[in-house]
């Protein structure tokens, strides 16, 4: 296992279960009046945020404090970013305090992969612009095994904005290692060049997507990171790919529907309400997991030798 977890390309079949296993002990763990285990008992987190979020940010929080650890929250608005520091340099300072794991979100793809060869400290990426959620793409998973018992030879379809998702790459990477049938569906405005690589079906079709699927997950539409006209309007895009009832009901009759909300709002997909209950998996339902699986993330890592000089980069 490597120190780093930067993408789910690092990780093989049997550590992506080995995590989804912790992560159900763990959830159960928090069912408990005293939720703390000591498994990182002495060991310092670091969790540096460079993006505004609340659900990956918090759970992250909470799943290091119920595994024991110190943790050291960064203000990147009140530091000295502001004063024109780098990353590497932020970086630098943070070895100075001996950290054994910095959580990093930001905006420019291949942060973490940067940190990655100038920190001793282990790096996990809360996600890196639009490269890869690993962290997501894994809760999702737990959160489809959760329903299904399984992921190999369940359809998956992934619907919304392809080409800004961060998490439509975790998730076509891993669930299609772990054998699902993963078909991805968008704009052909916002279909990313080359996604058919990772061994996903492609359409711009919702109605193909959607057919007889197990699991339907849906993207938001990411106008803050759009730079020009991807579709004419929010309304025409919902009555191309928004969710209706009649999309839903061409999926088989236990479809499970995952996705970020609100319910209704077309950037987040625009199920209607009417059809969500008993179906739909909204984010606050799955944020009750998020903590739970990133805990397996944060005691995958933490289990490892721990950090000597002897082990450090050239560059540190």
């Amino acid at each position: 296992m490597k120190k780093d977890l930067l993408g789910i390309a690092d990780l093989s079949c049997d550590e992506i279960y080995r995590i989804l296993d912790t992560a159900e002990a763990m959830r159960e763990i928090g069912g408990r009046p005293i939720k703390k285990v000591p498994t990182l008992r002495g060991k310092t987190v670091v969790n540096l945020f460079y993006e505004p979020s609340t659900r990956t940010r918090t759970s992250f929080e909470i799943a290091e404090k119920r595994l024991s650890a110190d943790t050291l929250n960064i203000a990147v608005a009140s530091s000295s970013v502001q004063k024109g520091e780098t990353l590497a340099d932020t970086a630098m300072n943070l070895e100075a305090m001996a950290p054994d794991m910095i959580v990093l979100r930001h905006a420019s793809s291949g942060a973490c992969h940067l940190l990655s060869r100038i920190c001793r400290s282990r790096i996990i990426n809360a996600g890196d612009g639009m490269h890869e959620h690993p962290t997501q793409a894994l809760l999702d998973a737990f959160t489809i095994r959760q329903h299904k018992k399984r992921v190999d030879g369940l359809k998956i379809a992934i619907v919304g904005d392809l080409m800004h998702s961060r998490v439509l790459r975790s998730n076509a990477l891993l669930l299609t290692k772990l054998g699902a049938d993963v078909w991805v569906c968008g704009p052909p405005t916002l279909v990313p060049p080359g996604i058919e690589r990772v061994g996903v079906h492609v359409t711009t079709a919702v109605d193909e997507a959607v057919a007889e699927a197990d699991v339907i997950m849906m993207l938001r539409i990411q106008q803050e990171r759009m730079q020009g006209a991807f579709f004419p309007s929010l309304r025409e895009y919902f009555s191309v790919f928004g969710m209706t009832a009649e999309r839903v009901a061409r999926a088989k009759s236990d479809v499970i529907i995952m996705h970020p909300g609100p319910i209704g709002h077309p950037r987040a997909g625009g199920q209607r309400r009417r059809r969500a209950d008993g179906r739909s998996l909204p984010a606050r339902r799955r944020r009750r997991r998020g903590e739970s699986c990133r805990s397996g993330c944060l005691k995958a890592r933490g289990s490892l030798t721990p950090r000597t000089d002897a082990t450090a980069p050239s560059t540190c």
